[in-house]
Formats: C-alpha cells, sequence, structure tokens
C-alpha cells in the first residue's frame, strides 16, 4: 500500500519535520513491513508561465511549432513548442534551464528550429501526472490560476511523497489511507480523524427508486454472496471535465494512473476508505440491479476486452440483459464510463471473501477490488462510501444528487469474544496490566466490559480478522510494543532428543557421506513405466500414486523406488563431463496398498477440529511411505595416477556400500543370487535381515543404462531403511574391543554349486559360537580339481577371546566345529 503523505496528514497529524522515513518507523512498529519511498522524479525551477503571445512557423517536415514568448515571473522568455492546444493568454508549466523532469530529462537552454528556446512547455505527462497527453497542460483545464512565476511543483502537488508499508492478508483493513491513519495514530498517540465519520442522515437515500436484489442460491459455505449493496445515482456529469492536479498526484504516487474524472474519483474513494466502488453508465442499463451466481454457459466481456466463459461459482452483477460485471473483481464492458457518460449509477458493496477470491484465481484477473475484497471489508462502509463518490463527482464533475438508489442488507451482527483475565500474559509470556489490555483493545476500536473471569470484547466492523482470544492478545501485543516480548531461547524437557529411528538414519547417511558418496536429494515425482521396471522385483505393473496438479505433466506419479532419481542424477553429471559417480539418496518412496483407490477427501473447514472419523478418512487418503536409501556408481572408482591403472566400479563396490549400511544399522545384511527386471541376470542380489527381505544389489541392464544415455557398468542396491532399523531395535552398535591377540585360521569347503555362500557362512558362524570375532568370504573357486557342479569357498576367520590369549588348538576347535555344523546343514567337506 503506497500512502501519499499529504493525505496521510488529512487524517492524523504527522509532525511537519517528519521524514518519510519516520513515517515508516512508526508503522513498522505496529507490524507493518518497509518497502519504499517514492517521490516525482523532478527537481525545479519550474515555474507558472503566461503565455503574452506565440507566432506559427511551418517547418520543411510539414510540422509546425510555435515560437512563445513566456512571461516566467522574472522575465519574458523565448520557447520553441510543437503542440497546438494552448492560446494566448494560456497559464502554463514552463520547465527553466536547470531542471530536471522523470526519466531523468534535464532541461538546458538549446538551439532548434533556428531560435534559442530558453526552457520548455511542459505536458502533464512529462511531468509525471500521466500516462497519456493530449497537449500542453492548461492549468485553466484544472482550476489553478496563479501568477507567473509562481512555483508549479508545489502548486501541482509534485513535491508530495509516498511511503510503501506490505499489508498482510490478515489486516486488509489498512489498503486505505483511512486504515493507515489509525495504525499511525496507534503508533505516535497521534490525533486521528476518522473520514468515514458521517451522520447516517448525511448519508441516507431519500428515495429508493433503483431496484437492486441479491439472489444468491448457492451460497458458498453457506455464505451470501453479498451482504451489503449500496446503489446512488448521479445525473447531469460532465466527463470531459479534468482531473484537479492534486488527486492526480495523490493516484500517482499510490500507484493508479488517472483514467478521467469519473473513474479517478472512484478509485480515489477506494484508496482513502478502503471500499471498492464501481461506477455504472446509468444509461446503458436494462432494468434494475441482481445480484446473482452464473449460470452454465454464460458469458461475460470484462472492461479489459476479453470474453470470459462463466463458472457457475462466479458472482455476478446483472441487470434484464444479463451480466454486466464479476462481483468485486471488474466491471463488463457494455455498461463502462466513458466519455459520453451523463448519468452515472454508484455500487458500493460487501462481498463474500472467498467467492471473490476464488473468481479472482479463476479468470486470473486480480484488482484492486478483488484485493480489498477478498480480505474483508467493513460492512459498516456502503452507504458512507457510495455518498462520498456522489459528493466528489457533484463537486468535481457538475453533476447533481437527488439523493435517489436502492439498497439491500442486513443487520450488523458483532460476536462478542470472552477474554478471560491472565490469557494475554500466559500467550505473550510478558505481564500486562488489566489498565493496559483494556486501553489497548480500545484503541484499536473495540468495545471493551469487564466481566467476573475477565472482559468481553466486541471487535469494530473494520477488522474482521479479530475472531478470538488468540488474536486479540496478538493485539494487546502490537499495540504496546513487541520490543516487551523478551528473546528466550526455550529449554527443551529432558529426553527429547532425536528418536532412535532418527538416530539411525543419521548414522546411515554419515556412514555412507564418509565412505566418499555424495548425497543427491531429487524430486520423489517419476513416471509409470518407471515405477513399473525399478519399483517391482519382475517388472509387473503395480499401483502408483498420481498427482493431481504435477510440476511436471510428463512425470505426474509419485516414486516406488528411489533408483530412477539416482539415475537421472547421473545422465545430468555425465551429459556434463563428470562420469565417475558414487551416489546416495536418502528418501521416502510411496507404496500404495494393492486395491485402495487413494483421493482428496473431504477437507474440514478451518478453525473447526476434525472429528476422529474425519482424521481417520484424511490418515485413508495417504499411501504408505516408507523411507529407503539407495547408491549408484558408475566409471571408476579409482581413477588412473601413476604406477596404477583406473578401477572401475562393480558388484563388489555396491556390496561394501550395502555392509556400510548394515553396521552404521546395526545388522548383519545377508545377500543370496536374485532376479529383478531392471538388473542384470547372474548379477542381481537379494537382500535380507533375519529372513525379511530389505533390499536388493546388482548392475543395470545395459539397455537399461543405455536408455538413461550412461556408458558403460552402472550397478545399484536400494534397501527399505525403515525396515533395517526396526529390525535392529536396541541392537548396540559399537562394542567394546577386547587387549588379547586375534587367532586368524582359514578354511576351504566343498559345497554343492546351488548352496549360497551365505548359507554356508551363517553355519560356520553358528558352528564356531562365541570366539569367532570376524569371517568373510574371500574364494569362490569352480574348476580343475573340483567335482562338476560343486564349488570351493575359501572363508577367512578371526578369533579372539575377551578375558585371554587364545591358543592355537582353541582356534582350531572353534573352527572344526564350524565345519561340522556346515557339513551338517550343507554337506560341506574341507576341500583337500
Amino acid at each position: 500500500m503506497r500512502v501519499p503523505l499529504s493525505w496521510l496528514r488529512e487524517y492524523v497529524d504527522v509532525a511537519a519535520e517528519s521524514t518519510p522515513e519516520d513515517v515508516l518507523a512508526a508503522l513498522v512498529a505496529v507490524g507493518f513491513e518497509e518497502e519504499d519511498v517514492h517521490r516525482f522524479e523532478l527537481s525545479g525551477p519550474i515555474v507558472v508561465g503566461e503565455v503574452l503571445e506565440f507566432v506559427e512557423e511551418p517547418q520543411k517536415n510539414g510540422k509546425t511549432i510555435r515560437w512563445c514568448q513566456v512571461d516566467v515571473g522574472d522575465g519574458v522568455r523565448g520557447i520553441v513548442c510543437g503542440a497546438g492546444n494552448f492560446f494566448a493568454g494560456d497559464k502554463v508549466v514552463v520547465t527553466l534551464p536547470g531542471s530536471v523532469l522523470p526519466g531523468p530529462f534535464p532541461i538546458a537552454a538549446r538551439k532548434t528550429y533556428g531560435h534559442v528556446s530558453d526552457g520548455m512547455i511542459a505536458s502533464a505527462k512529462e511531468l509525471g501526472l500521466g500516462e497519456e497527453s493530449d497537449g500542453i497542460l492548461r492549468l485553466v483545464e484544472i482550476g489553478i490560476d496563479a501568477p507567473a512565476g509562481t512555483d508549479a511543483i508545489g502548486l501541482l502537488g509534485l513535491d508530495d511523497v509516498a511511503v510503501e508499508i506490505n499489508v498482510t492478508p490478515d489486516r486488509g483493513y489498512a489498503l486505505s489511507l483511512r486504515g493507515v491513519a489509525r495504525e499511525y495514530s496507534h503508533a505516535t498517540g497521534a490525533v486521528f480523524r476518522d473520514p468515514a465519520a458521517r451522520d447516517a442522515a448525511d448519508v441516507r437515500i431519500d428515495r429508493h427508486e433503483f431496484s437492486v436484489a441479491v439472489d444468491d442460491r448457492a451460497p458458498v459455505r453457506g455464505r451470501v454472496g453479498a451482504t451489503e449493496f449500496v446503489a446512488r445515482v448521479v445525473r447531469d456529469l460532465d466527463p470531459t471535465k479534468p482531473t484537479p492536479s492534486w488527486m492526480i498526484a495523490r493516484l500517482t504516487l499510490a500507484g493508479v494512473r488517472s483514467l478521467g474524472i469519473l473513474i479517478d474519483i472512484t478509485n480515489y474513494v477506494m484508496l482513502e476508505l478502503g471500499t471498492p466502488i464501481h461506477g455504472y453508465d446509468l444509461d446503458a442499463l436494462t432494468g434494475g440491479i441482481t445480484v446473482r451466481r452464473a449460470t452454465a454457459g454464460e458469458k461475460l466481456q470484462t472492461l479489459d476486452g476479453k470474453l470470459r466463459d462463466l463458472d457457475v461459482e462466479d458472482l455476478l452483477i446483472t441487470d434484464e440483459s444479463g451480466p454486466i460485471g464479476l462481483a468485486g473483481v471488474m466491471g463488463g464492458g457494455t455498461t463502462e464510463m466513458g466519455a459520453s457518460t451523463r448519468n452515472v449509477l454508484v455500487e458500493a458493496a460487501v462481498f463474500e471473501p472467498i467467492t471473490i477470491a476464488r473468481t479472482a484465481r479463476r479468470h486470473k484477473l486480480p484488482s484492486e477490488a478483488s484485493r480489498r475484497f477478498e480480505r474483508g471489508v467493513d460492512p459498516g462502509l456502503p452507504y458512507v462510501a457510495a455518498q462520498r463518490v456522489v459528493d466528489l463527482m457533484v463537486e468535481l464533475a457538475g453533476g447533481t444528487d437527488e439523493r435517489v438508489g436502492g439498497a439491500v442488507g442486513s443487520d450488523l451482527v458483532r460476536t462478542s469474544i470472552d477474554l478471560p483475565t491472565g490469557f494475554v500474559a500466559g500467550l505473550i509470556g510478558v505481564e500486562y496490566s488489566d489498565d493496559e489490555i483494556v486501553a489497548s483493545l480500545e484503541m484499536i476500536g473495540c468495545a471493551v466490559a469487564a466481566t467476573e473471569q475477565g472482559w468481553t470484547v466486541v471487535a469494530p466492523t473494520w477488522r474482521p480478522d479479530l475472531t478470538d482470544t488468540w488474536t486479540l492478545a496478538e493485539e494487546v501485543a502490537r499495540i504496546t510494543g513487541y520490543d516487551r516480548i523478551p528473546s528466550e531461547v526455550p529449554v527443551p524437557p529432558s529426553g527429547r532428543g532425536l528418536t532412535a529411528a532418527q538416530r539411525g538414519r543419521r548414522r546411515v547417511s554419515n556412514a555412507l557421506a564418509a565412505a566418499g558418496y555424495v548425497e543427491t536429494p531429487s524430486f520423489p515425482f517419476t513416471t509409470e513405466e518407471q515405477n513399473d521396471l525399478h519399483g517391482s522385483a519382475s517388472g509387473e505393473h503395480l499401483p502408483s500414486i498420481r498427482l493431481a496438479n504435477p510440476l511436471d505433466g510428463q512425470a505426474p506419479f509419485l516414486r516406488r523406488s528411489l533408483v530412477p532419481g539416482l539415475v537421472q542424477v547421473a545422465h545430468r553429471n555425465v551429459s556434463r563431463g563428470l562420469t565417475d559417480l558414487a551416489l546416495y539418496e536418502s528418501g521416502t518412496v510411496f507404496l500404495p496398498r494393492s486395491g485402495v483407490v487413494y483421493g482428496t477427501p473431504h477437507v474440514p473447514p478451518p478453525a473447526v477440529r476434525p472429528s476422529a472419523a474425519t482424521l481417520a478418512e484424511l490418515d485413508d487418503a495417504i499411501p504408505p511411505q516408507r523411507r529407503h536409501v539407495a547408491v549408484l556408481l558408475t566409471g571408476s572408482l579409482i581413477a588412473k595416477q601413476p604406477g596404477e591403472p583406473a578401477r572401475a566400479a562393480d558388484l563388489a563396490d555396491a556390496l561394501d556400500a550395502v555392509r556400510t549400511v548394515g553396521l552404521a544399522a546395526g545388522v548383519d545384511i545377508r545377500v543370496t543370487q536374485g532376479t529383478r527386471a531392471a538388473l542384470h541376470p547372474g548379477r542381481t542380489g537379494t537382500l535380507d535381515v533375519r529372513g525379511e527381505t530389505v533390499g536388493y544389489v546388482g548392475e543395470l541392464l545395459p539397455d537399461v543404462a543405455a536408455a538413461a544415455d550412461l556408458p558403460g557398468r552402472v550397478v545399484v542396491a536400494e534397501v527399505d531403511l525403515d525396515l533395517v532399523l526396526e529390525l535392529a531395535g536396541d541392537r548396540v552398535v559399537v562394542g567394546s574391543l577386547s587387549t588379547y591377540p586375534a587367532a586368524t585360521q582359514d578354511v576351504s569347503l566343498v559345497v554343492s554349486a546351488d548352496v549360497p555362500a551365505a548359507d554356508v557362512a551363517s553355519a560356520l558362524r553358528e558352528g564356531a559360537g562365541e570366539l569367532l570375532e570376524h569371517l568373510h568370504l574371500v574364494d569362490d573357486y569352480r574348476g580343475a580339481g573340483i567335482e562338476h557342479g560343486r564349488k570351493s569357498l575359501t572363508f577367512a576367520m578371526r578369533f579372539r577371546a575377551a578375558d585371554r590369549t587364545l591358543t592355537a588348538a582353541e582356534a582350531t576347535e572353534a573352527k572344526l566345529a564350524g565345519v561340522t555344523m556346515a557339513g551338517r546343514r550343507h554337506g560341506a567337506v574341507i576341500r583337500d
């Protein structure tokens, strides 16, 4: 909201010495945000001049210029002018050498058309008083008569300045000079003069001769589209009368361009009082006004010239011919006020905020009117605002007020709010006296009455945001000063740190980062084909969640796997020359249950606690979301260097990443042969913990990698992190280290080729007992010396005791116990 200071001073006492920065500081103190300061970008000397005479001189280029003699107060100056709309004896605005006009455009004496032009006669556009120019600004047309040499900057209001503040959506009353002046009064204690303070007799309609009706058969959320509608008739207007310079200057500083006296008056009153006003050419209306919802198939051509298809929720202004305006948003072209308008119907109304907001967004048609209506306007102002417009049209456009019109409305019901003693202090954390609370609420216009428990408070009509005790408490804090609220960091209750799951996720993420992987979070959006390929073991079609309003129409589904996102990140990096990649992501995947239809449930109204059934419905509308962790490797894991060839990342490196995840989570992840649609057969493993499948590891099929433009080998792994952490439970991840030396032994076992090495390792580990500290597979041999259909598995075993140094015999005994268990379960025998 831009606030010209000369206008602000009409309604509140602003000290003459106060700078724009002082005014902004005062408004910031009561909760507004400072935006900017706006001025007319010009400087003097700019004076009133009287055209004594001129000579018209045709030029070779076909143009005719005037060589003028102009009295500027301190003498007569010769000035060349190309305009032809002024006469001898006219008072005009002269910019003398040394002045600067908006642009910037410096003025100097210069030779042109055979004369030295000692200044320039200015138009309104050149002075910054409008977007259009019909020639030289003649002061007589705007009702100004001043002696030659008078400073024109002050005379035209070009020395005014405006401060701009940001108005939050809940404080729509401040989108007016009335509201800002009241807030400045709150901040400084200056006397406030309400421009809307008029006797009811002054604004009444004497003859209700114009038909007005509200016919809303489909109210939004049970609220009628228009609660107040006042229409006033003004006759015998002269729309060609110029808008006064002071009004143009104020509108310009407020960010509104001048569009002619009739429209300028309606905009001026909207900025002054905060009530949007619309004017209709009365002679273009057919019958009376009816406010109603649109019907299917109706259309309306709005003031911007566009023909719009209307929605059944749109609120319309209609006459007997049909729609003539989108209520609270924009009028229609058929009843627009223009140069031929002689009689005007003035509209001041109160429309339902949600309806106006939806209409403005639906038609992509934001306006100054809709901006105010959707925040809530003062329901006590339509009569006052309509009368203010009528008075200005009579004064400035020569109209006649016969006090004729029409109106519909309802009684203003102002609900009281119970404010208990101690509530404000308990919420804000500051001790306020009862007098401070009452004085603050009365200052903003509330009616306050004491009760045994505290007070009953009735908010003023211009504050629809004051609806409960919390908003009243916020007002007390705002008026008494935010600086009284201490800056204290709250102390969390004991024992409320990270949950076990949060700690586990952090351990896993930190472990992968420490292992050299780079975290690459990505959007959780993908295609249905990618979900089927990577989100299921066999590639069959599985249900996916489709977004109603996706960011990317080509990827409208929520992901079932993290791998498509990692593949996309890898593709982007490879395309930029980064071919050696070790990536990971930890994030949620969305796994809808088969047979369940997920959609948008009924959304409960705001400020009302949903019932248990409604909450259950909302929960059921959300698909299960599991947190996974996935890795992707491609290119060289070790770069080529002197004396060392490059080593490409392979499946063993992905398995190392899986072991890193398992160690950080506190579980042993077992790998067995598996298959997946997107992975290479024979190079795919299924991951399980204690018999439950938790993920997979493997190498992407060459055609899958090629489809993503990824050269060479690509290996991936994905783990259900939530499930792994659940299976880990409260297991201790780090134990104490023994100070006694270890005993190491190897063993080679021959088993059937179809027995997984992990099963043999599990049997060895169980049979060896507590002395076995570590075991891992070091060789898988199939060839000469081994029967067909069998294989030799070599394991490295490390034994250690916590209380003594083991003997070789003890280590051998534990090893053989493990061999015995492997033989019993899988027919393993020691290789000769």
